[in-house]
């Protein structure tokens, strides 16, 4: 996949050249919306502010309505993140039509959505993916450790992704 585009584009007589972001509508899936699909989107948005793309997260089976996991979100307060505004949202089809980029968590919600929208299939991939391309384990009801080590397995894996996201 290219990931900083170079197309021409004439402004005052002179041809430029407009380095965009590839990826303008990004979506972030897991399963209940409230812990790890969130905490990608919110660090997505945190480091691509200036990029100018959407960034939205839902779940297979979400939570709809329910705000992020309290000890996610303070994970995210505690780098500077913001996730208070998250409600839970229910993944369709139409969202996975709609998105350009779709980041799952793991490569059974990859396989669930390529059967939820088959048209879909060729931008939906794994989160880990640039890094060693492993699952990112649901840290819902357990210590705060293991979401300490899920947001690590995120935060390495957003940055990972960046390149392919954004100008350089």
């Amino acid at each position: 996949m290219v990931a900083n585009a170079a197309m021409p584009r004439a402004s005052g007589g002179i041809l430029q050249l407009a380095l965009g972001i590839v990826f303008k509508r990004i979506l972030v899936v897991c399963v209940g919306n409230i812990c790890r699909s969130p905490t990608a989107e919110y660090l997505l948005r945190h480091r691509l502010s200036s990029a100018g793309a959407s960034i939205e997260s839902a779940g297979l089976g979400a939570l709809v309505g329910k705000p992020m996991d309290a000890t996610a979100m303070q994970l995210l307060s505690e780098h500077g993140v913001d996730a208070s505004a998250h409600q839970a949202r229910q993944l369709t089809p139409t969202m996975l039509r709609e998105a350009d980029l779709v980041l799952a968590m793991e490569r059974d919600h990859v396989a669930r959505m390529m059967r939820m929208a088959p048209e879909a299939s060729g931008k939906v991939m794994l989160l880990d993916r640039w890094v060693q391309g492993e699952d990112v384990a649901d840290p819902y009801r357990q210590s705060r450790e293991a979401f300490e080590h899920v947001y690590e397995m995120i935060e390495r894996a957003v940055s990972a992704w960046l390149p392919y996201l954004r100008d350089s």
